[in-house]
């Protein structure tokens, strides 16, 4: 059984790793680690802030940290919100916030359809040391108005290529199936199970 600490406090995340990993692995966060500050995400890319908070919560685990960094990518926006994303109407914006930002920024832009995707990176830590990162993406379109109630964040507002739901809309089994998060950890899951494939380096799939 791998134990793996997730470096998050969004128990969303945590329940959709738990899903994904399935049998084999036991999923927690940093929810009860009151003592832990949040660590600021200074990076320029989600693979260096999921790098970033991986090695800060392995300093203070024994155990195997994951981190993730994850968020949208729109092309009329040239990459925006992209690394900005859970903070884009502001530091503690809800989803409604954010995506009414998105949308008010897109009726600058010519008209859509507007081309976007989720992207993932994921970085795997212990005792201060990077073991490995993995990236994800899903490409997809920006709908309006939001459609769906599942999900979190943009999830209402991406509808992914060769679906005619969001990710709001879709079945959860379905959008563990072929999300960013779900293919960057497919990768992750991979190496746990391949002794010695870890290694300081990045894995995609997309």
């Amino acid at each position: 059984m791998h134990r793996l600490l997730l470096a998050t406090r969004n128990s969303h995340k945590t329940r959709e790793f738990a899903q994904i990993l399935g049998e084999g692995f036991s999923v927690h966060d940093l929810s009860e680690a009151a003592r832990l500050s949040v660590v600021e995400e200074t990076g320029l890319t989600f693979e260096a802030n999921a790098i970033l908070k991986a090695v800060e919560a392995s300093e203070h685990f024994d155990e195997l940290i994951v981190a993730d960094d994850s968020g949208l990518e729109v092309d009329a926006l040239a990459g925006a919100p992209g690394i900005y994303s859970a903070r884009y109407a502001g530091v503690h914006a809800t989803g409604a916030a954010n995506i009414a930002k998105l949308f008010a920024e897109l009726a600058r832009c010519d008209p859509g359809p507007h081309s976007a995707r989720f992207r993932c990176a994921l970085a795997l830590a212990q005792r201060g040391k990077v073991l490995g990162t993995f990236e994800g993406t899903v490409e997809g379109t920006i709908v309006n108005p939001p459609r769906g109630s599942a999900g979190f964040g943009y999830d209402p507002v991406f509808q992914p290529r060769g679906f005619d739901q969001t990710f709001g809309e879709l079945p959860a089994a379905e959008k563990n199936r072929i999300s960013h998060r779900a293919r960057a950890i497919r990768l992750l899951r991979a190496a746990l199970g391949s002794p010695g494939l870890i290694e300081p380096g990045r894995l995609r799939a997309s």
